[in-house]
């Protein structure tokens, strides 16, 4: 559960986390800047909050900082009407839970309360007393994300 912080289609990973802080190593700090190119505000009501987003997600460089930083800042999830593949791909390998779902963003506004069931994809604004489906997570997917990711999953499997 966590409060909706809304964004419209094509937010790229150059505003996900400017090109200048990516000599930044520690995901923390990398952190401090996600979101600064389309919302310098973002830091100060990312814990626990919900990304609900239009199409295109992610879309730009391959920069794995993207979702890195957004998983920092303390982003439970983000919600796209469609992500950009490599993006996709690289929240899923650092465990940072990605859905899709064709009509959420034209259901909710900034700082609606959501809820959400990753197995489903069932999502609920409790704001408004609306649902909506997602697409669900294969079980592989969600393994990755319980295991808080493929590396973390590759250091288990060699122990």
């Amino acid at each position: 559960m966590g409060k909706a912080i809304k964004y419209g289609d094509d937010v790229n990973t150059d505003v996900i986390i400017p090109s200048r802080y990516l000599v930044l190593t520690d995901p923390n700090e990398l952190a401090k800047h996600a979101m600064e190119g389309v919302d310098p505000s973002f830091i100060k009501k990312s814990k626990d909050a919900i990304v609900v987003a239009g199409s295109n997600f992610g879309c730009g460089s391959s920069r794995e900082q993207a979702p890195i930083s957004l998983k920092y800042s303390g982003i439970g999830c983000v919600i796209a009407k469609s992500f950009a593949r490599i993006f996709y791909r690289n929240a899923i390998n650092i465990g940072l839970p990605v859905l899709e779902c064709e009509n959420l963003s034209n259901l909710v506004q900034d700082g609606d309360r959501l809820s959400l069931d990753l197995k489903s994809g069932k999502i609920k604004n409790l704001s408004r007393n609306i649902s909506a489906q997602a697409q669900p997570l294969p079980d592989f997917i969600l393994e990755l994300i319980e295991m808080d990711g493929l590396l973390n999953k590759l250091k288990k499997a060699i122990v």
